[in-house]
């Protein structure tokens, strides 16, 4: 594959990515980085993940920003939210379970920022115009 090429498997790398980001940080099951902070754990180990998940964080967030801005943002989390919508009208789960409704915002988070990571490469292949700060050649 060329350098700059971006296809399904480029997407799905980023949204494996921001899910492990995402669920890492914290999931309802207790078994993320939120959960662990109340361990006997040295806190040099909780500090030193907590780093590493704040670079992932940063990078997602800056490229998610810098891709969509404000307005795509919204309308990526619009998106998904719609889409959980339908699930929810199909009746695949119910509201007033408060551990499904923190596992949808989080599926919804990994979605945003999978497309917030991808739309940068999306919008140059549609267009051909590139959309970054710094263009190597």
């Amino acid at each position: 594959m060329a350098r700059n090429e971006f296809d399904i498997g480029s997407f799905l790398m980023r949204l494996l990515f921001a899910m492990a980001l995402v669920f890492l940080t914290y999931n309802p099951s207790g078994y993320s980085w939120i959960g662990w902070l109340s361990s006997d754990t040295p806190v040099v180990y909780k500090a030193a993940t907590g780093i590493v998940l704040l670079i992932g964080w940063v990078m997602y967030l800056r490229a998610t920003w810098n891709s969509l801005g404000a307005v795509g943002t919204i309308l990526a989390a619009a998106f998904f939210a719609i889409i959980i919508w339908l699930f929810i009208e199909w009746g695949f789960f119910a509201l007033d379970d408060t551990a499904i409704i923190q596992w949808i915002v989080l599926v919804v988070l990994t979605g945003v920022l999978a497309v917030g990571m991808s739309w940068s490469h999306v919008r140059r292949r549609i267009s051909g115009q590139y959309d970054t700060d710094e263009i190597e050649g």
